[in-house]
């Protein structure tokens, strides 16, 4: 028991955030795509495209490991992409996400997450250099999927909404209390500029044609 529960400490301590470090900036671009069609293949598929078409940006977490036991962690990297004023999107900016929890509970799982930011002051908030997502931010976060699926008006008035699928032992994902921060360093792989997010998703000056196809999945489900 006692080895079972440093193993999991540790894995909770220091693979979760690994994770995010063990992707190219371009592998995270490539699975954030395979996540995308993943995603959108769900019951929930007809809310979630109705919801993507009225999002200012989209935030997609292809593989958020989680582990834990009494004590939790989850991490993993990100993209962001946000909306042009002529309907394309833009190219990806790069983030990392991690939390830690603690309370009685065993298990290991993977997730594909993505959020949906609804609001102006989500996306201002997101664009900042770190934040807590939830209340500490003054942001509402919202989940769609089975079991939680949001009304349209709660959903439009929702800074943050949240779709994952997980396997594994835990029963869902919630990323209210989450960190989420920029990948300075994967911005600057990427796009061999120092862009930071801002000036990569809104002043759209970040240009790599290996995030095509990510923005064109983009095009096809939201528009």
């Amino acid at each position: 028991m006692k080895r079972l529960f440093l193993a999991a400490t540790m894995l909770a301590a220091g693979f979760a955030p690994a994770a995010a470090l063990a992707d190219s900036p371009q592998h995270l671009v490539d699975s954030s795509t395979l996540a995308l069609e993943s995603l959108m293949d769900t019951p929930e598929t007809t809310q979630a495209e109705q919801l993507l078409h009225h999002a200012k940006a989209v935030v997609i977490c292809p593989n958020i490991f989680r582990a834990g036991f009494f004590v939790g962690g989850e991490g993993g990297g990100c993209v962001m992409v946000a909306r042009a004023a002529s309907g394309s999107w833009s190219d990806p900016a790069f983030y990392t996400v991690g939390s830690g929890s603690f309370g009685l509970q065993i298990g290991v799982q993977n997730a594909q997450v993505m959020m949906l930011i609804m609001t102006n002051g989500g996306l201002n908030a997101l664009l900042s250099s770190q934040v807590k997502l939830g209340a500490d931010a003054g942001l509402t976060v919202a989940t769609i999927g089975a079991g939680a699926n949001a009304s349209m008006s709660t959903a439009y008035n929702a800074d943050i909404l949240t779709l994952s699928k997980s396997q594994g032992l835990y029963g869902g994902v919630s990323v209210s209390g989450s960190v989420f921060g920029q990948d300075n360093n994967a911005e600057q792989a990427y796009y061999g500029a120092p862009l930071d997010s801002r000036q990569i998703v809104v002043e759209m000056q970040g240009h790599n044609p290996g995030a095509n196809p990510l923005r064109q999945e983009l095009i096809r489900f939201g528009g």
